[in-house]
């Protein structure tokens, strides 16, 4: 079996378009469809459904596209080691991370790049939940993650401990204020992220074990838009202190500290426990634990 022909097989499933894996692969879209129906003869199974309008894997297709991500993976591996062979500090770094921990990331990647010109870091905006799963099939070979994921495959350690900031408009009724009780917040209008994590949870508890009502009327995608929300004084919000620590300075957003409320957000940089790590995923992680123990306390 041609290994190109699996590589069709995974372009196709992830553009979820023929003409769009055509395009991507530098092919026509008749010779995809003819690389596919090769595939489909070779293992003698039918992979795509073609009876509807949308592209659809069959059983075997998901098995097959399951393998193929695996040598896709593998060949990587393979040209990294090669790479790496030729020139010890080349090659390529892949790391996990969602919209807020990337930011935990970013001095890292500064001293990182002085140190390593030639290795190409991509940071691949993934979520959270995910990233645990993500490293142990091998699509990625670091993840920033704001949880400890309780797996013996996956190992961690924190490189940074942030806490959840309330903050309020300079226009809002505690702009002035630098402490609140939780009691007083229960008329507020909460602008939420609308992608579950522990801390959303932890909120939410403490609301309800002081039995004050959370209205969380407005849920956004991004922390981004949170934050913009929050400056044009349409609600408040909980938000990782990192993220807001520009705008708390400038005096566009006010930091008020929630008495009940003082949680600590531990930021883990996670790795595949059982899986050997490309020379650019080793130095990074080195490079990281480094400044993590030098940083004071």
């Amino acid at each position: 079996m041609e290994l190109y022909l699996l590589k069709v097989l995974l372009t196709v499933a992830t553009e979820k378009s023929f003409s769009r894996a055509a395009e991507k692969l530098g092919r026509t879209q008749p010779a995809v469809s003819l690389a596919l129906q090769r595939l489909e003869d070779e293992l003698s199974e039918r992979l795509i459904d073609r009876s509807g309008k949308d592209l659809i894997l069959t059983d075997a297709g998901r098995i097959v596209l399951d393998y193929a991500r695996r040598f896709s993976n593998l060949q990587l591996d393979l040209e990294n080691a090669l790479t790496e062979l030729r020139d010890n500090a080349a090659g390529r770094l892949s790391i996990g991370a969602n919209e807020s921990t990337a930011l935990y990331l970013l001095q890292h990647i500064e001293r990182y790049r002085r140190t390593y010109p030639k290795i190409k870091v991509q940071v691949r905006r993934s979520l959270s939940s995910k990233i645990p799963s993500q490293l142990i099939d091998g699509d990625l070979e670091l993840g920033v993650i704001s949880y400890d994921p309780q797996d013996d495959r996956v190992s961690t350690s924190v490189i940074y401990t942030d806490r959840l900031a309330f903050v309020v408009s300079p226009q809002h009724r505690l702009a002035k204020r630098k402490t609140v009780s939780i009691n007083e917040l229960g008329m507020e209008t909460f602008i939420a992220h609308n992608v579950l994590s522990p801390y959303r949870e932890v909120v939410i508890r403490c609301f309800r074990d002081h039995k004050v009502p959370l209205n969380m009327d407005v849920e956004m995608p991004t922390v981004e838009t949170i934050r913009k929300l929050v400056q044009m004084n349409e609600g408040v919000a909980f938000l990782p202190k990192m993220c807001v620590e520009p705008e708390i300075r400038r005096g566009m957003l006010h930091e008020v500290r929630v008495k009940e409320l003082d949680i600590e957000r531990k930021i883990h940089l996670a790795s595949p426990a059982k899986r050997a790590l490309s020379h650019a995923a080793r130095a990074f992680l080195e490079l990281v634990r480094t400044e993590s123990a030098e940083a004071p306390a």
